[in-house]
């Protein structure tokens, strides 16, 4: 299995990510507050996207809005070469003192924060709901549970210090993850790279 190339052109605001001969697939994820617009040059992807499924071949785009969970995968196992494009959007503001506000500043605190504990019990009993209803409400708004959420901007947190030339170890803690073989594991999942691998991915 050849995973091909990954290119990455970060910004403060847009990030492109060229995919050239890229076989691997991607399991659910969201994009917080980022537009992502995808055009496939070569192949053809499978894209469920908030439980829809499409079949994207050479020549077609396709766009997917902030926090809608998607997965990625290449058909056949046949590789496949595309340009992303992810576009951050202004923070939705909270609107009144509900549950559903009380997820958009959870998400916001996550975001600003990964790195720190939360504890879903202790969140939920602060609003006088259920921590089963607390995470149901939470992944309504944001497409994933809090954990899930939290480890995936744990990582795309540790994708900027890597950026900024910050080793992998750095990353790794700064990050709140405990050690290194976790921080490994998640990033991989996610990305689809090792944290080494992605510092050698990186353009400006």
């Amino acid at each position: 299995m050849t995973c091909g190339n990954i290119v990455y052109y970060p910004s403060e605001d847009t990030e492109i990510i060229y995919y050239k001969n890229f076989d691997r697939s991607y399991p659910t994820h969201t994009h917080a507050n980022h537009i992502t617009i995808g055009y496939v040059i070569e192949g053809c992807v499978h894209l469920v996207c908030d439980g829809q499924e499409n079949l994207y071949h050479a020549g077609d785009c396709f766009c997917i809005m902030p926090d809608i969970p998607h997965a990625m995968e290449p058909v056949n196992d046949r590789a496949y070469s595309m340009v992303s494009v992810c576009i951050a959007v202004d923070k939705v503001p909270c609107e009144s003192d509900n549950e559903i506000s009380y997820s958009k500043r959870l998400k916001q605190i996550i975001l600003n924060t990964p790195e720190n504990v939360f504890l879903i019990e202790d969140m939920a009993q602060s609003i006088g709901i259920s921590p089963f209803h607390m995470i149901r409400q939470f992944k309504a708004l944001c497409g994933l549970t809090p954990h899930q959420f939290q480890i995936q901007c744990r990582v795309r947190k540790a994708q900027k210090m890597l950026e900024r030339g910050k080793s992998v170890v750095e990353a790794a803690y700064a990050t709140g993850f405990c050690d290194q073989s976790h921080f490994d594991r998640c990033f991989r999942k996610i990305v689809r790279l090792t944290p080494s691998e992605y510092k050698q991915s990186v353009k400006r």
